[in-house]
């Protein structure tokens, strides 16, 4: 039996999306057929103490609070980096510089030239790297681009995305290091995923005309007082898409009731697609073919035709999970890196959904339409 190579990991930050990236690598290891095997090797964390606790039971060997050491450290081939977005350029040119390649969770920076600087660097060091967008390997918004793609739905009209979630909706929670002008505020934070899924079933976005609205306007700094926010709690946008069609997004963090409604909506002449991330192993499908009287949408469930679903499961509507989505952003990433192939969503499509996200700011703050570069 031929020994696969180690490919040993180094984690910054260990909480929700940390423990997402390790789950995505133990998984992946099991459930495809990768070139390496991945190792959880080094967790860097905000103190040793913290560190050591969630290298303990997350499964790494070792653990820092100085993530530079780590970074630095020969043995280390990837550097995870899921720590507050306003560290994420440090962190990821640091890494590049050490010959590293870099998975690095969505916003890549706050900045547009921040994020140019980000996908630059890595290019010009031939490293490979990739942006947390693991929504779009959900099986069903690969098949509902190749519905699209294949005529369909007909002539594309129309695209509404909606992220909402409400894990800022109460006023008396603290201000965080997403209230912070560095972290983003909602759009970054959730509308980054909605630009993400329109572009990947649509195509390029050309012109945006926002609207970026802070409905909570201080929060408690958690030692007594109280601190401004700036950033926004909701924001909404109307694209015109290179195509012809046109749509709208909202991404709002204080959407009471809401865990995870990353839903979207696509019209064309001949049929419609409706998908919800509540759901996320249906998607929906109108067909003005089908017969008068028997119109509708009709539920398409997510199973083994729908690769690489079967990998997980080989039953149709027992359902995959978001750590399996997880999973194959890691797999995928992991055959770019092995066998030299193009990112899945590197550093530079980080970049082009922050020039989308800068320039709905910029929209909403000149109350006009901007064009977007391409």
């Amino acid at each position: 039996m031929t020994t696969k190579p180690d490919f040993n990991v180094g984690l910054i930050g260990s909480g929700f999306m940390g423990k997402a990236h390790t789950f995505g690598y133990a998984s992946a290891a099991k459930v495809f057929d990768l070139a390496v095997n991945p190792v959880l090797h080094t967790l860097a964390d905000i103190s040793d103490a913290a560190a050591s606790k969630a290298a303990s039971a997350l499964g790494f060997a070792h653990a820092t609070s100085d993530w530079r050491k780590m970074v630095d450290d020969p043995a280390i081939h990837v550097v995870n980096i899921t720590a507050p977005n306003a560290l994420h350029k440090d962190m990821a040119l640091a890494a590049i510089a050490a010959g590293k390649h870099v998975y690095c969770e969505k916003p890549l920076a706050p900045l547009v030239a921040d994020a140019r600087e980000m996908a630059e660097a890595a290019e010009a060091a031939g490293v490979k790297t990739q942006v947390g967008f693991n929504y779009l390997c959900n099986p069903m918004l690969k098949l509902a681009r190749e519905m699209i793609e294949a005529g369909e739905l007909g002539e594309i009209r129309g695209f509404r995305g909606l992220h909402a979630e409400d894990y800022m909706a109460d006023a008396t929670g603290p201000y965080t290091f997403r209230h912070d002008p560095a972290g983003g505020g909602a759009l970054a934070d959730l509308g980054s995923h909605v630009l993400a899924t329109a572009e990947y079933l649509l195509g390029p976005v050309t012109e945006v005309m926002g609207d970026c609205v802070t409905m909570i306007p201080e929060r408690p700094d958690g030692y007594g007082g109280v601190k401004a926010v700036t950033v926004d709690d909701v924001a909404r946008a109307f694209l015109r898409f290179a195509s012809g069609a046109n749509g709208s997004l909202e991404a709002n963090w204080i959407a009471t009731g809401r865990k995870m409604q990353h839903d979207f909506e696509v019209w064309g002449s001949k049929g419609a697609l409706t998908f919800s991330q509540e759901r996320f192993n249906e998607l929906h499908f109108f067909d003005t073919r089908d017969a008068k009287g028997r119109q509708g949408f009709r539920r398409i469930e997510a199973g083994p035709d729908h690769a690489p679903y079967g990998r997980f499961c080989v039953a149709a509507g027992h359902q995959i999970g978001f750590n399996d989505l997880k999973a194959i952003e890691v797999a995928r990433f992991l055959e770019a890196i092995t066998s030299g192939a193009p990112e899945p969503y590197g550093f530079r499509a980080g970049l082009r959904i922050q020039m989308l996200v800068e320039a709905i700011h910029q929209s909403s703050s000149e109350r006009a339409w901007r064009s977007v570069p391409d």
